[in-house]
């Protein structure tokens, strides 16, 4: 499903008073593809709840360039929220998703290991409120930015 902030700030509270185990990670998901997929599911299974932040199109474009990102924020959401593993998505217009990894506080937070262990933001909130974070190996060969380049040379 795709929420909002507050809203999912408040159904966060009552899944941990439920006893759920709140799973959190983030990314563009510009384009969609296997190691998206493949570590979405990996984060669900380390829980109960999937939650996934998606950086705004002008957050995007702050990180990525002027030329992303190639699908608007309403469409990646709408794709990610229909995946079996994700439970809510939301959309985060800072440019990184600590603001709202404070808010929800997740049991467990998940990042791809081609993120080292001190640039994943929310680590200090997540492991203060007795929180772990969690690498999930990338899969090799799977790279949006990758995509879009092979997809230009094909239109070249």
């Amino acid at each position: 499903m795709v929420s909002n902030r507050s809203e999912l700030r408040l159904d966060a509270q009552d899944l941990k008073r439920a006893g759920k185990k709140i799973v959190f990670t983030n990314g563009c998901f510009d384009l969609l593809h296997p190691g998206h997929v493949k570590l979405l599911e990996q984060a669900k299974s380390l829980g109960d709840t999937l939650i996934v932040g998606i950086n705004s199109d002008g957050s995007v474009r702050k990180n990525k360039g002027a030329n992303r990102p190639v699908m608007p924020e309403v469409e990646r959401a709408e794709i990610l929220a229909g995946l079996a593993a994700v439970d809510y998505v939301v959309v985060f217009d800072e440019p990184t998703p600590r603001e709202l990894i404070a808010a929800i506080l997740p049991n467990i937070l998940v990042k791809g290991s081609d993120w080292g262990a001190d640039e994943i933001v929310g680590r200090e909130d997540v492991e203060g409120a007795g929180g772990r974070v969690v690498s999930i190996p990338v899969e090799p060969g799977f790279s949006t930015t990758n995509l879009i380049l092979r997809i230009q040379r094909l239109r070249a």
